[in-house]
């Protein structure tokens, strides 16, 4: 009888105990039949000895041993097979309970493990649902919040307004009375008779109105506010019909070249609102305000025109000028995530949590992120601006509109958009390569690359050097940030298409941690048409020989 090898398998299993049952059956059967053909010979021995025994009672000694022998001889052969018997039975017995032990326990080991992975799917299931609720459920209480501030603040300005407006009335009233109220002057209009208008604080505007004459030095204006005379002539113009006040009973507005020289000099410098309020001669308030106007402003008008992607034509030449430098086809733009340092929000303060930036600096640290798209020349052709500090780069590119418009739109379709390791590998997005013992393709590779990515990171750094607000925790609203940052974003560009150059003390160090995603690779295809690139680049000469 051949036993199968191993028992793995439930039909070796079921074939084995089906095999031993008949044999057991078998060795049975023919037990039986043995019993019944030949019957046992110690019973023919005992009656024949008896009757020989009633016959001849007075046989020899020697005859009575041998019959005892004979007798002794067939009880011990007749023992000695039912023991074997016994035996071969008991480890057949042995064998079977073996072999349904096996099987009960590969049966509740199956069982096991099928419990075992139902409820890690359902412990996954369950973390899932809490992850995206507490998202949502942030999301909402944000969108709340914001709503709360804007109808709060709107209530504050119904009621700043009728309070001024219960002061001039009552100021009015009270001049027609008494004749003479000091703080009171009166001004012909030209319409109606007399009108009467409120004195203000008086506040020295001294170096604004030196700033403003036309023999203030070039060099000096452009300390202050970052760029030439010339730009920011071109800047109030192209704002003037959005931010452009007229004058009231109560005071003469302030004017629009003012305006855009608060706003300026808030975001070059950083500086609190009250040393603000000093230089331009303006109140603390009233500068806060014409800030978030200005920015507004800049966003609305200027943003469509100086921040967009750029048309079949632009893209050719971006193309070449990309090509021209790291010897990378078909490359369209550069793309980095900064931080821009915040003050602790009041809710949700986790999401906004810096770990890395609080781990190095050795102080807690909460920021928002600016993702951008540069070209060749660091212009701005996207940016996404605004999500939480603790995402990293892969999820905030996720989340931007440019994500949306190349999975959905085909907007970069053929085309590559270089990232770095802190991004995936896509379809559209090129990264370098992460592993550990990289071949000489492989280096030759990601050098050629670096110098696409440093296009985007010395962009990011002329952007927050010129603009210093980005680098300090800004006093803005968490609500009012991403229009500020979009004005950077849109002064930047400004600057950088009339050539204003940065001044050397300006240039700042980028510090911004690269985290590699939990899924680099996103596409087989992407993967084959990188290493085709560094195929390319190094046996045709193109590559550099730094990395040797």
């Amino acid at each position: 009888m051949k036993l199968p090898t191993t028992f793995a398998d439930p039909e070796s299993v079921s074939y084995l105990y089906t095999l031993l049952q008949t044999s057991f059956d078998q060795m049975n059967d023919s037990t039986a039949t043995t019993n019944t053909n030949n019957p046992p010979t110690t019973v023919t021995a005992r009656k024949r000895r008896r009757k020989n025994q009633d016959e001849y009672d007075d046989g020899d000694d020697d005859d009575d041993v041998s019959t005892n022998n004979q007798e002794e001889q067939g009880c011990n052969n007749d023992n000695s097979q039912s023991k074997n018997k016994k035996n071969k039975k008991e480890e057949l017995k042995g064998i079977l309970t073996s072999i349904l032990l096996i099987d009960e326990q590969e049966k509740l080991d199956q069982e096991h493990h099928k419990k075992l992975s139902e409820e890690e799917k359902f412990s996954l299931d369950t973390n899932h649902e809490k992850k995206t609720k507490a998202m949502l459920h942030y999301y909402s209480t944000l969108d709340e919040y914001y709503n709360q501030v804007e109808e709060s603040e709107r209530v504050k300005r119904k009621k700043s307004r009728g309070m001024a407006s219960a002061v001039a009335i009552a100021a009015a009233v009270e001049k027609e009375g008494h004749g003479q109220v000091q703080g009171i002057e009166r001004v012909n209009s030209g319409v109606g008779g007399p009108q009467r208008r409120l004195w203000v604080k008086d506040r020295s505007g001294a170096w604004w109105d030196e700033c403003n004459k036309e023999g203030f030095p070039e060099e000096e204006f452009k300390r202050a506010f970052r760029m030439g005379r010339s730009t920011f002539d071109m800047i109030c113009e192209e704002l003037n019909s959005a931010i452009v006040k007229e004058d009231t009973t109560l005071r003469n507005a302030i004017p629009v070249r003012q305006r855009v020289a608060v706003c300026l000099w808030r975001l070059a410098t950083g500086d609190p609102l009250r040393i603000v309020s000093k230089k331009f001669g303006l109140g603390i308030s009233t500068c806060h305000k014409l800030v978030l106007e200005v920015c507004t402003a800049i966003k609305t008008v200027l943003m469509p025109k100086y921040l967009q992607w750029p048309d079949e034509v632009a893209l050719r030449r971006v193309k070449g000028e990309f090509e021209a430098v790291s010897g990378i086809p078909n490359v369209v733009g550069s793309m980095y995530t900064s931080h821009v340092p915040i003050i602790a929000p009041k809710i949700s303060v986790a999401a906004y949590f810096n770990k890395r930036h609080t781990e190095r600096n050795q102080k807690t640290s909460y920021s928002i992120t600016v993702q951008g798209v540069v070209d060749h020349r660091g212009v701005f052709t996207d940016v996404c601006i605004g999500w939480p500090g603790s995402m990293p780069d892969d999820q905030v590119l996720e989340k931007s509109a440019l994500f949306q418009r190349a999975n959905n739109g085909g907007l970069l379709k053929g085309v590559w958009i270089v990232g770095s390791s802190g991004y995936p590998l896509m379809d559209w997005v090129l990264v370098p390569y992460t592993q550990q013992n990289l071949t000489w393709t492989q280096h030759a590779f990601n050098e050629k690359i670096g110098e696409v990515q440093k296009v985007a990171r010395d962009a990011f750094a002329r952007l927050k050097g010129r603009w210093s607000c980005l680098q300090k925790r800004t006093e803005v609203k968490l609500q009012d940030l991403p229009v500020v940052l979009g004005a950077c974003c849109v002064l930047h560009n400004i600057c950088e298409l009339k050539g204003e150059k940065i001044e050397p003390e300006l240039k700042i160090d980028l510090v911004d941690d690269e985290m590699v995603p939990e899924v680099a690779l996103r596409s087989m295809n992407s993967m084959k048409a990188r290493d085709a690139i560094a195929h390319n680049l190094l046996h045709h000469g193109l590559a550099g020989t730094s990395f040797l």
